[in-house]
């Protein structure tokens, strides 16, 4: 079920966020293997640390997933019609991330209520890890 409603969304709402972590190092072994991205400066402390790391951080694109989850819960399975990121930093083992947006722009198009936000991932210290953008069709009942 979505929270948001599109009876009810307006400008500036915030969207409930979503807690992920702490991230493991297991988070990052497995999803290594679902995503068929084995680089090993993701998995191999040594080989992150002779690249010049402090050690394995987390695929990009794993935080990506997270705001993808983090917007069906948001606007309900079917409703992502755009969304766009920018990786802003690195994110580490250890640190928990936070999904978090809000709502910039609501408009009606067709039968669907269509809700523009502003999205980023977020670690315990408040540092932004990913930037974006999203566009929700939420139903008109």
């Amino acid at each position: 079920m979505a929270a948001l409603k599109a009876g009810t969304v307006s400008v500036g709402q915030a969207l409930p966020p979503l807690v992920k972590g702490p991230i493991t190092k297991d988070d990052l072994k497995a999803y290594a293997a679902a995503s068929g991205d084995p680089n090993p400066i993701h998995i191999d402390e040594e080989f992150a640390q002779s690249a010049g790391y402090q050690g394995v951080f987390a695929h990009g694109m794993l935080s990506m997933g997270y705001l993808g989850e983090f917007l069906v819960q948001a606007g309900g399975a079917g409703s992502i019609r755009r969304f766009k990121t920018r990786f802003a930093k690195l994110t580490w083992p250890g640190e928990t991330i936070t999904c978090r947006g809000t709502v910039t722009g609501v408009r009606d198009e067709g039968g669907a209520r269509l809700v523009e936000c502003d999205i980023w991932t977020e670690n315990q210290d408040g540092e932004r890890k990913l930037t974006g953008s999203a566009v929700l069709a939420l139903p008109r009942g």
